[in-house]
């Protein structure tokens, strides 16, 4: 994010006033940063109304007023639940297509409810149609030191979670997060078996403290968003955990997420290590996205 930061800061950096074509420019350079090309325009028009009212011309005063409105729509989407109640019996439906990091996004869950809130995670490996994930758990879980509960490749994956919750209710723990596949072969074939998963843990969790996590790439930009709405039809998500922040992501795709489906961004991951996840921060995005600081999105 930060090579299109540096964009937008030079986009504001002339020493001119800002004219109408440049505001178009702006759409199109949010556009590039991966907003969706409606919301780019109406945030520039919306700008260009405000600068013209209020009679600013600088470019370092626009991006400080772009900044605000940037925030606004993240917490329009409200703070997502990242912490978990007391008490209660906690079940996390991790959800995502394959190949955004769901099953290290677990692991990463589990350690930090684990160290923080000194929780007992079971894992779930409900994604059983790769065996590769189901291994990848499994050694995920002996590093932990967290149980994992699984079955063979290409099991019920709703009776994964099922077996799950009857080890929690037997005393083994008191959080299970569940690893999801993703095959985007079929729209409606993924759509139909989450919502299968979904019921089924529904049926379970009477009395829990149930959350459905969207795992999205902050690498595939509007991919992710059309990412979004398949797993937002299928299960409403609680909020977005965003991986792979690091690198070479744009990051407009979160203030989408936020204004067109009302889903706010739960976690940030930026590294492999099982620390490398934090709450999402909404003004420390934006100061990022913008240019304003040098900072990240996590608090």
């Amino acid at each position: 994010m930060k090579a299109f930061a540096e964009k937008l800061k030079n986009f504001f950096g002339g020493s001119g006033g800002l004219s109408d074509d440049e505001f178009d420019d702006l759409t199109d350079l949010l556009v590039e940063g991966d907003f969706g090309a409606s919301g780019a325009f109406k945030l520039a028009e919306r700008l260009k109304a405000v600068c013209k009212k209020e009679n600013i011309s600088g470019g370092e005063d626009a991006r400080k007023i772009l900044a605000g409105f940037l925030e606004e729509i993240l917490r329009k989407a409200g703070p997502a639940k990242t912490s978990l109640e007391s008490g209660k019996l906690t079940i996390i439906l991790m959800l995502g297509v394959n190949g955004v990091g769901k099953t290290t996004t677990t692991a990463k869950l589990a350690d930090r409810y684990r160290t923080l809130e000194k929780r007992r995670p079971i894992l779930a490996a409900a994604d059983t149609f790769r065996a590769a994930a189901i291994d990848q758990l499994k050694i995920h879980g002996e590093r932990l030191g967290v149980r994992v509960v699984a079955h063979q490749h290409g099991g019920d994956p709703a009776a994964v979670i099922y077996d799950a919750v009857d080890a929690a209710a037997a005393g083994a723990g008191d959080l299970i997060i569940a690893d999801t596949a993703g095959r985007m072969h079929t729209k409606s074939a993924l759509v139909e078996e989450l919502k299968k998963i979904d019921r089924v843990v529904e049926s379970r969790a009477a009395g829990c403290d149930y959350i459905k996590y969207l795992v999205l790439d902050a690498t595939t930009g509007r991919n992710a968003y059309a990412q979004a709405q398949i797993f937002k039809e299928a299960v409403s998500p609680a909020g977005v955990i965003l991986t792979k922040y690091d690198s070479s992501a744009r990051g407009g795709t979160v203030f989408s997420l936020a204004e067109d489906m009302g889903l706010a961004v739960a976690f940030l991951c930026t590294g492999e290590t099982y620390a490398d996840i934090a709450p999402f921060d909404p003004a420390g995005y934006v100061q990022a996205f913008t240019g304003l600081a040098a900072g990240g999105g996590h608090a």
